[in-house]
């Protein structure tokens, strides 16, 4: 994960737009290839890091820890650390995280959606090829 320049135009570009546009600022917060995945598994209760970890195969650790740190930071997730030897650590959504349910259940049935479209159009264009 890159971080942008904030002396950049673009930087500067997205803050005015995520100041706008209300849709812009939660994609801000919610956007990335894993955080959804991640708020979609916490929906179903806390999780630990390991549990995050199984759940999610093709993530590395570090970009897990990542997405973990930027969605607490943005007070979607809550980090509970228990002392513990070992320390247990536990992941949940915070009471605005779960709101996110209704979003992300919508999220999924629009991708299934679109994804049936865009399989009937390569479909359709293949047929058209041959």
């Amino acid at each position: 994960m890159y971080k942008i320049k904030e002396t950049s135009t673009n930087y500067a570009n997205k803050q005015a737009l995520a100041e706008e546009c209300p849709e812009v600022y939660a994609a801000n917060i919610i956007g990335g290839q894993w955080a959804l995945v991640i708020c979609s598994w916490l929906i179903n209760g806390k999780l630990r890091f390991g549990e995050l970890k199984k759940l999610l195969p093709n993530i590395t650790e570090r970009m897990l820890t990542l997405q973990l740190r930027k969605l607490e930071e943005n007070k979607i997730v809550k980090r509970t650390v228990y002392a513990e030897v070992p320390p247990r650590v536990e992941y949940e959504l915070t009471p605005i995280g779960y709101e996110l349910k209704a979003i992300i259940k919508q999220l999924e049935s629009w991708g299934e959606k679109h994804k049936a479209l865009d399989s009937a159009s390569r479909s359709k264009m293949t047929k058209t090829l041959k």
